[in-house]
């Protein structure tokens, strides 16, 4: 049987925030701080099961929002975490937070706990788009937070959400304008979605809110392309722009397919061929894990040509594209093998290029990469 090395990175998910967004299907809870004690104990008999400590290279504490927790039981998680997963010389330690949470003791202990990365949930600098987003922040707040953040901890991310209804290109352009005003070394775009489940969902369904026009949506990406890198940043994965030495190093371990721990209601790990994924259910996850149960809803053993083909897809997300010769060492298969006729056909499209023995999306290709994904997976 084949081995495989153990994963050098690992993500813990935090659960909990001050309320969920109309748009957000990500495993959260929300007003139940009574359970953060509970879920703490939950999460610690859950890396008990790895029975022994793995050093990383990256740790992400994602959510939720894993700053909504009050000090003292974020540094227990962060302790906790730490234990079970010490990092690495020069390991990337990201955490993520949002603005109303960022104060100068929460900044401090983030600094003294080795947290180097910080990814805010920012989504605009408009007050009346976030207050459709359903945001609990405002600009003032953003700004004080990234304040805040940068003369301790300089290597900071913001999201940012684009083709919200009614939105324009100004409001748009107005956004990535601010975010590079402010100095942040890393910015991530993403185009509104209507996730199933969701109060934006059903409002949509109800014609309460509008889908921004496709055309727009397109001109809205392709602006963000232009004005970040123009103004300094790095367009090195379909969503995300960075200084070179700022670019998220835990994403770029999945989008290289590499393998990763994780924990947490909802988390999904990847260990040698199995990946796994833990119930969603934050009160569930606790109940499991408090009784001596497994946390784990769902298994599966993926084989060669599966695990090729995911590392082909997620490897064309970064704008460098994949390494041909290192694809085939890594998967013992060739990305021809696995899809040739549609890499052929996306190529005399115009939607994938190769160059220099590397496979990568175009500009054009960019603006379809879902959908070439999905024909590629």
């Amino acid at each position: 049987m084949t081995s495989f090395p153990a994963p050098r990175s690992a993500y813990l998910h935090v659960p909990f925030c001050t309320h969920r967004c109309g748009y957000c299907n990500f495993t959260v809870i929300a007003g139940r701080d009574d359970l953060i004690d509970v879920y703490l104990e939950a999460i610690e008999k859950e890396l008990e099961l790895l029975e022994q400590p793995h050093e990383v290279d990256t740790l992400f504490l994602g959510g939720g929002t894993p700053t909504h927790l009050p000090p003292e039981q974020l540094a227990r998680l962060l302790s906790l975490a730490k234990r079970w997963f010490p990092p690495a010389p020069g390991a990337e330690l990201s955490v993520e937070a949002n603005p109303i949470d960022i104060t100068p003791e929460k900044v401090d202990l983030l600094q003294a706990s080795g947290i180097n990365r910080v990814s805010l949930g920012v989504q605009s600098f408009h007050d009346p788009k976030l207050r459709l987003l359903e945001r609990d922040h405002n600009r003032a707040q953003v700004e004080v937070a990234i304040g805040l953040l940068l003369p301790k901890i300089p290597n900071v991310g913001i999201d940012l959400i684009f083709a919200t209804p009614g939105e324009t290109l100004e409001t748009w352009q107005n956004d990535l304008t601010s975010a590079l005003a402010l100095g942040v070394p890393h910015i991530s775009t993403y185009g509104l979605t209507f996730e199933k489940g969701t109060t934006f969902w059903s409002r949509r369904a109800h014609e309460q809110l509008h889908e921004v026009d496709e055309e727009l949506q397109r001109e809205m990406y392709l602006v963000a392309i232009d004005q970040l890198t123009k103004g300094g940043l790095q367009h090195y994965e379909v969503s995300n722009f960075a200084r070179p030495d700022c670019q998220s190093r835990h994403n770029k371990s999945y989008w290289l397919g590499h393998r990763y721990f994780a924990a947490g209601p909802g988390a999904s790990r990847h260990i040698g061929m199995i990946r796994e994924t833990n119930h969603r259910s934050t009160t569930t996850y606790i109940r499991k894990m408090l009784s001596g149960m497994s946390p784990v809803v769902e298994s599966e053993t993926l084989t060669p040509e599966t695990k090729a083909r995911e590392q082909l897809v997620f490897g064309l997300r970064m704008t460098a594209g994949i390494d041909i010769p290192t694809f085939r060492k890594d998967t013992q298969t060739d990305p021809w093998r696995l899809a040739g006729k549609e890499i052929d056909r996306f190529v005399e499209l115009g939607l994938l290029e190769i160059q220099e023995e590397r496979l990568r999306l175009t500009r054009e290709g960019l603006l379809l990469s879902d959908s070439i994904c999905v024909e590629l997976l």
